[in-house]
């Protein structure tokens, strides 16, 4: 059974930073691609960025310089760094594997990031 357990959300003044973390179990982890998505009030999921199995990166326009995806595969983890937090970076963040061979897409329960002063 798949399963994605993301956590490291909260609540952030802007300007601040914040790691995420999504633990996978159930899939092997090294071939997946892996990403983060973002889903605000209102609005649709969206990609905020994603690591190949071989480790090429990818970022949304909007958070490139500022976020930081990362995978250990010793830990069935990805990471994703945020720096330089702004308001409009507020969302439930969920964390996505995705087999390259069989394009089964699994998703994590999310976790919450609130920037506010």
């Amino acid at each position: 059974q798949v399963q994605l357990v993301e956590s490291g959300g909260g609540l952030v003044q802007p300007g601040g930073s914040l790691r995420l973390s999504c633990a996978a179990s159930g899939i092997m982890f090294s071939i997946y691609n892996m990403g983060w998505y973002r889903q605000a009030p209102g609005n649709q999921r969206e990609l905020v960025a994603r690591i190949m199995r071989g480790g090429f990166t990818d970022y949304a326009d909007s958070v490139k310089g500022r976020f930081t995806i990362s995978r250990d595969n010793a830990k069935n983890t990805v990471y994703l760094q945020m720096n330089s937090l702004k308001p409009e970076d507020t969302a439930v963040y969920y964390c996505n594997a995705v087999n390259p061979f069989t394009t089964t897409s699994n998703w994590g329960q999310g976790t919450q990031v609130t920037v506010s002063s």
